[in-house]
């Protein structure tokens, strides 16, 4: 990876890179609350969580001159562009955050279902179903943004998506095998990833 500092992308960088860090921090701190007793797991092992990661593996594999901008542009629109990278990546760390408090000890790496579960609908699990995968989809454009080349950025969505939706699948069948009718009046009214903009 070569240096060119830019300041626009050198604070993205760093904003980005703090993000990681809390994200991180919010894995750690959300597993420490879990509940321990399972009644029934996705599966130990996720080939969609293998996937997401082979995104954000690519947005870093694939990276361009460190602090530098995504493609050249006017300094008013790097800015610009900075200042929504940052907005995302902040967002989505929030996002992610919310959703896992709102789980409290229903949080785990790999969905289960816990003894006395309920299905969360508040919050921002009243916004989409799955707030978490949202946030890291987030993460993983912010990241994208901040240090890929735009392959890196195309590849790292490309494989988060097909990962996202195998885990969504997968997921959304073990909450409908434990809720029933009330999982399928949720879904029908709460989508499962991307947010409702009317």
């Amino acid at each position: 990876m070569q240096f060119s500092p830019d300041p626009a992308a050198e604070i993205v960088c760093v904003v980005v890179a703090i993000c990681w860090i809390v994200f991180g921090g919010i894995f750690v701190l959300g597993r420490s609350g879990a509940a321990t007793e399972e009644t029934k797991r996705a599966g130990k092992f996720s080939p969609g969580l293998l996937l997401q990661s082979l995104g954000y593996v690519a947005c870093f594999a694939l990276a361009r001159t460190l602090f530098s901008p995504l493609f050249p542009m006017a300094q008013a629109a790097e800015i610009g562009f900075a200042a929504l990278t940052i907005l995302v990546a902040i967002a989505s760390i929030w996002f992610c955050l919310s959703a896992v408090r709102t789980l409290g000890k229903q949080w785990a790496l790999v969905a289960r279902v816990v003894e006395g579960h309920e299905l969360i609908m508040r919050g921002p699990y009243g916004i989409v179903r799955n707030p978490i995968y949202l946030g890291m989809f987030g993460l993983l454009v912010a990241t994208g943004l901040a240090v890929s080349r735009w392959e890196g950025l195309a590849a790292g969505v490309v494989l988060f998506l097909i990962g996202n939706e195998l885990r969504i699948r997968s997921e959304e069948r073990l909450l409908r095998d434990a809720f029933g009718a009330k999982f399928d009046e949720y879904a029908r009214r709460v989508p499962a990833f991307f947010p409702r903009i009317f």
